[in-house]
C-alpha cells in the first residue's frame, strides 16, 4: 500500500483560506511564481510555473499519487471542479450523504458515508501502491486521529491571513514532528513532515 498524505498552501499562522474562503490568490501565488513549467492533467486549465526545486516536487507527487481524499464542503465548495480534477486522479469524497445529483464529471468522484476509515481503505485498493493524498480541511484530523496519515506536506506561504481555515483541526493528541525534508521554492517553503 502507498503512503497516505495530506498538502496544503498554508499561510504562516496556519491558515488554508482566510475569512469567507478568501485569500486562495495569495496562498497559490506560487504556482505561479517561476519560470520551469509542469502542465497538470489538464495542462488547458493548470500549468505551474515555478522554479525548479518546486517543479522537481511537484512532479514526484503526481507521479506517485495514485487517488485523492477530500471533504464534502470542499467538493460542493468547488462544484466538483465542474467535473474535472486538475490532478486527473480518483477523487474519495468523504460526506454523511452523497447529492442526490453529483456534478457530471469526467473525473471519477466515489462518496464514501462510512467514514474516513473506509475512504482510506478504499483509496488504497484502487491505487495500490502509489500515494494517496488526504484533505485539506477536517478530514485530515479525522486520518491523523485514526492513526492513518504518513506524511504532512506544508507548502509554506510567506503570509498572515489572521483568522480563516486552519490546515490541521480536531487532532485530539500532540504530536512530535521531527526535522523536516525543506524544499525552497519562489514564493513557498515546501516542508515534509513523516509521522
Amino acid at each position: 500500500m502507498g503512503k497516505v498524505f495530506t498538502q496544503a498552501s498554508v499561510s504562516l499562522d496556519g491558515f488554508i483560506a482566510g475569512p469567507g474562503h478568501s485569500g486562495f490568490d495569495k496562498l497559490f501565488a506560487w504556482c505561479r511564481a517561476g519560470d520551469v513549467e509542469t502542465p497538470s492533467e489538464d495542462p488547458e486549465r493548470l500549468i505551474y510555473r515555478t522554479n525548479a526545486a518546486t517543479a522537481a516536487y511537484l512532479r514526484e507527487l503526481m507521479e506517485t499519487t495514485g487517488a485523492l481524499i477530500v471533504g464534502r464542503t470542499l467538493y460542493d465548495m468547488t462544484n466538483g471542479w465542474d467535473g474535472k480534477h486538475p490532478g486527473g486522479l480518483p477523487v474519495f469524497v468523504v460526506t454523511h450523504r452523497a447529492p442526490e445529483e453529483p456534478v457530471e464529471s469526467e473525473t471519477p468522484f466515489i462518496f464514501v458515508t462510512d467514514g474516513i476509515e473506509s475512504a482510506i481503505k478504499q483509496a488504497q485498493d484502487l491505487a495500490g501502491d502509489k500515494r494517496i493524498g488526504i484533505g485539506p480541511g477536517s478530514t485530515v484530523g479525522q486520518a491523523i486521529n485514526a492513526g492513518l496519515v504518513d506524511e504532512i506536506r506544508v507548502d509554506l506561504v510567506p503570509l498572515i491571513l489572521g483568522s480563516g481555515t486552519p490546515m490541521l483541526s480536531g487532532i485530539t493528541e500532540q504530536l512530535d514532528l521531527q526535522n523536516p525534508e525543506v524544499i525552497v521554492g519562489q514564493g513557498v517553503t515546501h516542508l515534509i513532515y513523516c509521522l
